[in-house]
C-alpha cells in the first residue's frame, strides 16, 4: 500500500463508501483489501482509499458470479422447466420461446439476459410465470 498524492479526490472511494456501493460491510471491504482483491492506497491521512473503477470491476465480477448461485427459494409457484426451441435478438432486446412439455411459452427479455445466460436453441431453461410476466432461469 502506498501514499496517494496525485490521485484525483474524485476517482477514489473511502472503504466505507466503497462498502456502500458493493452492499458489504467496511470490514468485508478491509478484507479484501488485504487478500488483494481490491489495491488501496493511503491519504497523506492514512486514511486508506481505492478506486472507483476497481469498485466497479468488483461490482461488475459480483454480479457475474451471482448467477452461478442456486436458487433455494422463490415466491412464484409456476415453475416450467423446458428447452429453449428459438432466440431472436436486436441489439436491445430478444424473444425465447421454450418448450416446456405440452407448453410452448414466450418470453421478451434483454439482449443482454440472453447473453448473460447462454440462452440458444436446445437449452435446458426453466420458465418462472408471475402475474403476466414469464422469466428465464437456467438451473444450477
Amino acid at each position: 500500500m502506498s501514499i496517494d498524492s496525485n490521485a484525483s479526490e474524485l476517482d477514489r472511494l473511502r472503504l466505507g463508501e466503497a462498502a456502500d456501493r458493493l452492499g458489504v460491510s467496511p470490514e468485508t471491504v478491509r478484507r479484501w483489501v488485504d487478500d488483494g482483491r481490491l489495491s488501496a492506497t493511503r491519504t497523506r491521512g492514512g486514511q486508506r482509499t481505492v478506486t472507483a473503477a476497481d469498485v466497479a470491476r468488483l461490482m461488475a465480477e459480483r454480479r457475474r458470479s451471482a448467477a452461478d448461485r442456486p436458487i433455494v427459494a422463490q415466491s412464484a409457484r409456476n415453475r416450467f422447466p423446458g428447452i429453449v426451441t428459438s432466440v431472436r435478438s436486436d441489439t436491445v432486446a430478444a424473444v425465447v420461446e421454450v418448450q416446456a412439455g405440452p407448453h410452448r411459452l414466450v418470453s421478451l427479455v434483454t439482449r443482454e439476459a440472453v447473453d448473460e445466460l447462454g440462452l440458444v436453441p436446445g437449452k435446458e431453461v426453466v420458465c418462472v410465470v408471475k402475474s403476466t410476466d414469464v422469466m428465464v432461469e437456467v438451473p444450477s
